[in-house]
């Protein structure tokens, strides 16, 4: 078997183990968000906090990619409420370390089966303050759902001081100037601080099972 052939097998072996792994914690909350930023962050603690309610008030499971920043403050919520905390993590050059909070952690080699997995069987999935790599992943599912591949769910960014400015440019460059996208896709998402009417959304949100992803 050359190299290809088992690149190719790992990730047959991944996309399967992941999503068999992932549809056991149901239903589920997916937070996406920067490993830069640290304990005492005001964007730390108020993940921390609403990862909490989500698990305590609405025994929903918490999924992250499992690593440390926001990440870590999700899954410290979930640890701390006594809930299900789930680490989707990878494997990295630097060897990203999985948090202390993960109750239940599913390994992954590339990044492309994670995301997937990640967004796979879901309720809902919550951006927060983020890099390339949570810009990556925000845009990756907007295109999902925006080509209909991606069953509908709720897609929340949290902060509206990070995702405004982001907001004002999606809005001026691409929908009104050089008209990429249509006016129906700004509804793909919503910016929301609120807390309360976060866990409203999620309370309300479809309980998905996978039918319905990667169509």
């Amino acid at each position: 078997m050359d190299t290809e052939e088992i690149k190719l097998k790992m990730v047959q072996e991944e996309f399967h183990n992941g999503i068999d792994a992932v549809a056991k914690f149901n239903p589920s909350v997916t937070f996406y968000g920067s490993t830069q930023i640290k304990e005492g962050n005001e964007y730390y603690e108020k993940v921390r906090n609403l990862a909490y309610r989500i698990s305590k008030e609405l025994n929903f499971a918490v999924l992250s990619g499992g690593g440390p920043g926001i990440m870590e403050a999700a899954n410290r919520g979930a640890y701390e409420a006594g809930g299900k905390s789930v680490g989707l993590t990878i494997r990295l050059p630097n060897e990203q370390k999985t948090n202390q909070y993960v109750t239940n952690e599913i390994p992954f080699s590339f990044f492309f089966t994670r995301q997937s997995t990640m967004s796979y069987a879901t309720e809902a999935c919550i951006f927060c303050p983020g890099g390339y790599g949570t810009l990556s992943e925000l845009f990756d599912i907007l295109t999902q759902q925006q080509t209909n591949k991606l069953g509908r769910m709720p897609i929340i960014l949290y902060c509206s001081e990070f995702w405004k400015p982001l907001e004002n440019i999606v809005n001026d460059l691409l929908l009104k100037k050089f008209k990429t996208i249509k006016e129906s896709d700004i509804n793909l998402y919503k910016i929301i601080d609120d807390e309360d009417e976060i866990l409203e959304i999620v309370k309300n949100s479809k309980i998905r099972n996978g039918e319905d992803a990667l169509k």
